[in-house]
């Protein structure tokens, strides 16, 4: 006990170290800094004063990235989150304003727009290949370090899904940086958030410039993931905050059968209607087909809203598993 008073004695305020390594990054040794950010916050660490090591981190992540440094500080940035864990940090407004301010220093640049109509010149295509290159870095970076801190988060807090701000976080920055957007994975995270009305905004952008097809079926994935996860209440809110912001940005809003069946289902969802339910579903089944994950949603809106249980794929051995607690 005595050898960890000591260590606790020995190691100066963190403000020092902090005042230290800016000097470093801003003299451009970015590596040099980043060894010492690591080894310096790890004696912190191990003597336990995680408060004072996630000051250095937090300072550390957002001085690299300001200095352009992506893969410096998206590798404090998981180390922060790292330390949160270890230091087994209670989640709050506190701790969640500290992650934001991270986040919000990982740069944000505009990808280069018309890429089918590049010409045959060299340099231009260098020069994208490399914008590319540079929008994937930042969109894993920034990735990795809020799906760690979704966890942390989920751990550390009454919510098992994670932190609804943390999602929101990271469905805007991959649905803006990616350099190849998966609206699967932007929608799943939307909807785990607590903002329709930011997702509708994505949404409406990605109407505007997908291909001709897509903007429905991001739609439809969109209002099915909520009503999946039995949220009636937001699904409603999206459409609404859709139709509302695609008329005043000027955005056409296609309407189409998959929509048509869209609107239906959410009409048909408030009463205790279960055999208009799966008409919808068979009238509508060709356009639901068009996306292979819409009849799993909809299996799962059938058990949240009706009480139907799900068919087990492997039948009455899966039966007889389950009652096991095989999973």
């Amino acid at each position: 006990m005595s050898n960890e008073r000591a260590k606790r004695a020995t190691l100066p305020p963190a403000q020092q170290n902090i005042d230290k390594l800016e000097k470093v990054v801003s003299a451009g040794n970015y590596y040099g800094a980043q060894q010492m950010y690591k080894s310096i916050t790890a004696r912190y660490v191990s003597a336990q004063r995680f408060s004072e090591a996630l000051d250095i981190l937090q300072s550390g992540a957002c001085t690299q990235l300001a200095h352009g440094q992506v893969t410096c500080g998206a590798e404090l940035a998981l180390l922060f989150v790292e330390t949160l864990r270890k230091g087994k940090i209670p989640y709050d407004s506190e701790t969640l304003g500290r992650l934001e301010k991270i986040y919000e220093a990982f740069p944000r640049v505009p990808l280069p727009q018309h890429l089918n109509h590049l010409g045959d010149d060299d340099d231009d295509i260098q020069q994208v290949s490399e914008a590319l290159g540079a929008a994937k870095i930042r969109a894993e970076g920034c990735s990795s370090f809020l799906k760690a801190a979704i966890r942390w988060s989920a751990e550390f807090a009454a919510n098992g899904y994670g932190s609804p701000e943390l999602h929101i976080m990271l469905a805007e920055y991959t649905y803006s940086e990616s350099p190849e957007v998966d609206m699967a994975k932007v929608t799943y995270h939307f909807v785990r958030g607590n903002n329709p009305k930011k997702f509708a905004s994505a949404l409406v952008n990605f109407m505007e410039k997908c291909y001709p097809g897509e903007d429905d079926l991001a739609v439809a994935r969109a209002v099915l993931r909520y009503l999946s996860y039995g949220n009636l209440r937001d699904a409603n809110k999206l459409m609404d905050e859709i139709r509302k912001q695609s008329d005043s940005t000027e955005v056409e809003f296609h309407q189409t059968e998959l929509t048509q069946f869209i609107d239906y289902l959410l009409q048909t969802l408030v009463r205790d209607a279960l055999p208009l339910f799966n008409m919808l579903r068979a009238n509508f089944k060709s356009n639901i087909d068009r996306e292979p994950a819409f009849n799993e949603m909809l299996d799962d809106i059938a058990e949240k809203f009706y009480g139907v249980q799900r068919r087990n794929p492997m039948g009455m051995f899966g039966d007889i598993f389950k009652m096991m607690g095989v999973e």
